[in-house]
Order: structure tokens, then sequence, then C-alpha cells
């Protein structure tokens, strides 16, 4: 009989959505289930952004330009300015998420066999782009210990060799929440032209920021112009996971004109969706402070509980909505299945994302899971205290 790929073989299985079975199951038998495993916000979309599409009068659903509407990418090179980001809209082309961003991207700067080096751990679709694009994902470890702080440059130079195209980071980072620096984002700039590499950064919790710190972009190195390509989305920054809109940022002409044959190959981005991003864009500066205010308070909450939990260990994150702890327990998605499966409190219990998923690194992370703090703090105190008394009744089974 006909057989699928060697190619869709190797595709990795999400490690976000691989448990739903087990949610869907645990659900049937009646259990509330906290969701901590997928960053999935709660806080409600622009209303801008609402009232676009629902007062619409259009007739026709049309598509757009292959680049995204006009109007919508003059806006977005408006909304950079803000941010110290001098682009123009010719700069920028608007994808189906960023995830398809990222694939144009891949597809734009590398030739099968290329490589990418990766700092881990990284957002797992990482891996599976580069499986669609029959390249190499190299990764380079990060450490709870030092909250998952840039790896040392010389540890990035280790790993260049004539395949290397390119070093992808993410930042604030997902699954770790930590932000780069200026003075490592310069670093890896300086890296980047030393070796005539492109450096991606997927940006998409840029305003995600905490303890006063300022997020600084790779688009704000000037010496940088033809080597950076930024990923960005709308879905976290204004809750808008299922509008799948995200864009493409780069001054390097020629990689934009590349990436528009992708994107004219799947002729354009969603025309209803464009519609309700643009309008996103007039969201007063309130809804940003509120939003990342509610964070910080939710990060707090979070951080705080598991620092009482005996034998966890919790990396500190500064930026986006997630962090990364080391649980006392041998296999994390054992652990996973089994609080679904086989555990509840008072008929609750909590689903995480295990962290191995989030590394390409045989046998690292596999005591970590990745927990998403985008539930409200109440919830997330009783998420915390289900955590806690599911710890000292797991052992190792």
């Amino acid at each position: 009989m006909p057989v699928v790929s060697s190619k869709g073989r190797a595709m990795p299985e999400s490690p976000i959505r691989k448990l739903a079975p087990f949610a869907e199951k645990a659900i049937k038998e009646g259990k509330h289930i906290y969701r901590l495993n997928i960053g999935q916000p709660d806080i409600k979309t622009p209303v801008e952004a609402i009232n676009a599409v629902r007062n619409n009068k259009l007739e026709i659903l049309a598509y757009s330009h292959s680049a995204g509407f006009e109007s919508f990418r003059k806006k977005l090179a408006g909304y950079y300015a803000k941010h110290d980001i001098t682009i123009s809209s010719e700069d920028i082309l608007v994808t189906t998420g960023g995830s398809e961003a990222l694939i144009f991207t891949m597809g734009s700067i590398t030739d099968p066999g290329d490589e990418i080096i990766v700092p881990e751990p990284f957002y797992a679709n990482y891996y599976s782009f580069s499986t669609q694009s029959n390249i190499k994902v190299v990764p380079v470890i990060s450490k709870i210990a030092n909250n998952f702080a840039l790896p040392a440059i010389e540890e990035f130079e280790k790993l260049i060799t004539s395949k290397t195209k390119a070093i992808l980071i993410c930042n604030p980072g997902n699954p770790t929440g930590y932000l780069y620096s200026k003075d490592e984002v310069k670093q890896l700039a300086a890296l980047a032209i030393k070796y005539d590499l492109f450096l991606i950064s997927d940006e998409v919790y840029r305003e995600f920021v905490y303890e006063e710190s300022e997020h600084y972009s790779i688009l704000q190195e000037k010496e940088l112009n033809e080597h950076a390509i930024v990923v960005d989305s709308v879905s976290k920054r204004y809750s808008m996971c299922g509008a799948r809109i995200g864009c493409m940022v780069s001054k390097n002409k020629s990689v934009i004109q590349t990436a528009m044959k992708f994107a004219q190959a799947r002729l354009s981005p969603p025309t209803l969706a464009q519609i309700a991003s643009e309008a996103a864009l007039e969201a007063p500066e309130s809804y940003y402070r509120d939003t990342v205010a509610k964070y910080k308070l939710r990060r707090d909450t979070l951080v705080s509980g598991l620092k009482e939990i005996p034998g966890v260990k919790v990396a500190i994150p500064k930026g986006a909505f997630y962090c990364i702890a080391e649980l006392p327990i041998k296999n994390a998605d054992h652990f996973a299945e089994w609080l679904l499966d086989k555990f509840d409190l008072d008929n609750e219990t909590v689903m995480l994302a295990p962290a191995s998923g989030f590394y390409s690194s045989a046998n690292e992370g596999l005591n970590q899971v990745r927990i998403a703090y985008v539930l409200n703090r109440r919830d997330l105190r009783k998420a915390v205290n289900i955590l806690k008394f599911a710890l000292e009744k797991y052992k190792d089974q």
C-alpha cells in the first residue's frame, strides 16, 4: 500500500496538544481542568477589532494583496515607530500567523541540509517548521540555574559551520519567559555580522515585559539591516489567537522579495482577520498597560506559589506569560498524563506542558514543565494548590 513520506514521519507531535485525549477523557468523567498548558489568553480582544468585523458592510469577501493590505502595513510601520523601530510598509509582509512568517523565512533563506542555531528550550514548532523545510535545528542549551539567560557567545561560535545560515531567538522567550538584554542582543548582532548570518527574532511577546525592563529589538541595530528578520503576530498582543495574522519584517529587500513568492503561492492572508487586526492597532495605550499589569500580578502569584512547594525550582520570567518549573519527579510526560488520567483533588486537576518537547537535545528537560499563566489569580492559586497535593501523592509511578 502507499506510504507516507519520511518527512511526514519525522514531524514531531505537539508537546502542548498531545495530552488532549487525556483531557477529553477527564472532562467526560466530570473533572474540571485548570489549563496551564497552552498560551491562550483570557484577556478580552480589543473592542475596536471586534467592532471592525461586526459592523463591516462587505458584500464580497475578496482576496487581499498577497503582502497584506497596504493600509494595514502602513499602520504596522507606525506601530513599530513607537518602539524606536524605523521601517516602511514595504519592509513588512503580512502572513497567516507568526507560524507562516517563520515558514516563509526558513524557505527564503535556507536550502535542504542547512542549519539554524537556536537557544533551547525553544518554541516547539521551530522544530516542526525546520522539519518541513528539510533543515536542521542546532541547539545551544540554556540553563534554569540562570533563568535561561543567553548562553555564552563562544558556545554559539563552536556550532557555526559552512551550513549555518541563521541564529533564531524568541524575545521575550516562549517557553522560558526570558527577556534578552540590549547587551545580549548586541552580542548576537555582532556574531551575525562576523559570520555573515541572518539573525531571526520571534518578537510576538514584545509588550509583555516586567520589572521596568525594556524590550530591545534586533531591528534597532542599524548595522544589522541586511541580517535581521523579525517574526511578529497579533495573537498574544491583542488576544487574537484565532485571527491567524502575523508578519515578517526585514529591511533586506531580497529576503522580502523572496518571501513574497511564497506569499503569492498561498494567494493572500485572510481578509476579515486583517480588518480586525488593522483595527486592533487603534486600541488605546491603556489596553497594553492594563494587560501587562494583569500578567505581572499573575506571574507573581504563580511564582510565589510554586516556590512554596518542596522540591520545585522555577525560573523567574521577565517577559511573555510562561515559565519553566523543575519538579521533584523523573518524567514530566508521565506525570502530566497521570494528572489527567489518575488524579483529582475534589474533582479538579491541572494540565501542564512537559518541557522535554521544547528541547531537541536528548534527555534534556525531562523533569521540567512549561506553565502558561493565562488564568486569573484565583484559578492560579487553586491550580498551584492542586499541583502541590499531586506531587505529594505521585511517586514516579
